[in-house]
């Protein structure tokens, strides 16, 4: 039913995730104290636009920017803004490409300046806890599977899991069946097959699990104010390991680069 891909649409997929990991990089390249996110998101656009492709999430279902934005306490699907980010924010930057008529789809949580340990803590966790759901992305498995490590590890750490939203298919739409939660039991759900690709994307939160809209009708925040960390990888099912299509390569030669090293190793004494 999830199972269409061929080699040749794969690689074009491969393409488009890419090129979102790319402009994730040159996004690394300016995120600084003193930056608006919406300095980010105009960077982000030109280099997409600049590489023959479309910005995957401007205009889809009304979505005003490129980038979804989203600092501190905001879980996902912030709106670029003239916010002016400070040492101790972090921020999860998602970003979607449209090329060749399939999707790319990745996000990558950066530290801002200098956060405090707990919140650092938070950040490499939720990026272990990526790991973990992808290991499970196996043809055979289910995606009770995916959730379930990627739940808890999370919450073995001590953090909560966001429940409302979830991961999701990806191919000639920006989001496909089946639905990738960040939680559940092993052996549930649906099952995973060989081709199928699937965005796998960990929200977890510093405080309680739950969650709000804010007025603008599209951002998430957690409900008591607490930070929340995201990262996203598109990948491909497979019978031994899963193909990962995204790449976090790009950001990470850059933060290491900028002497920024990966963002949880940026700790206040």
């Amino acid at each position: 039913m999830f199972n269409d891909n061929t080699e040749e649409t794969i690689e074009i997929m491969r393409e488009c995730n890419l090129l979102a990991s790319k402009a994730l990089a040159e996004v690394a390249r300016m995120v600084a104290p003193g930056i608006t996110t919406l300095d980010l998101d105009k960077v982000a656009e030109q280099y997409i636009r600049d590489h023959g492709a479309e910005p995957g999430f401007k205009g889809y279902g009304g979505f005003p920017n490129t980038l979804c934005t989203s600092v501190n306490s905001q879980v996902v699907h912030g709106i670029p803004s003239s916010y002016v980010l400070r040492s101790g924010d972090i921020l999860s930057v998602d970003c979607g490409v449209k090329m060749k008529g399939y999707y790319g789809d990745t996000a990558y949580t950066y530290a801002v300046g200098e956060v405090s340990e707990k919140i650092a803590e938070l950040m490499l966790v939720t990026y272990e806890a990526l790991y973990k759901g992808i290991e499970q992305a196996i043809a055979g498995k289910r995606v009770g599977d995916i959730g379930n490590a990627i739940q808890q590890h999370a919450e073995k750490a001590g953090f909560t899991v966001v429940r409302e939203m979830v991961g999701h298919g990806l191919g000639k739409n920006l989001h496909e069946k089946p639905e990738i939660p960040n939680y559940g039991k092993r052996g549930r759900g649906v099952l995973l097959k060989k081709g199928m690709v699937l965005c796998i994307e960990p929200m977890i939160n510093l405080g309680s699990k739950g969650i709000v809209q804010e007025a603008d009708g599209w951002t998430i925040r957690t409900k008591d104010n607490q930070p929340s960390a995201h990262y996203e990888h598109a990948v491909v099912v497979d019978r031994e390991k899963a193909d990962i299509l995204s790449s976090f390569k790009y950001i990470e030669e850059v933060l290491i680069n900028k002497n920024m090293g990966l963002p949880w190793q940026n700790k206040k004494p």
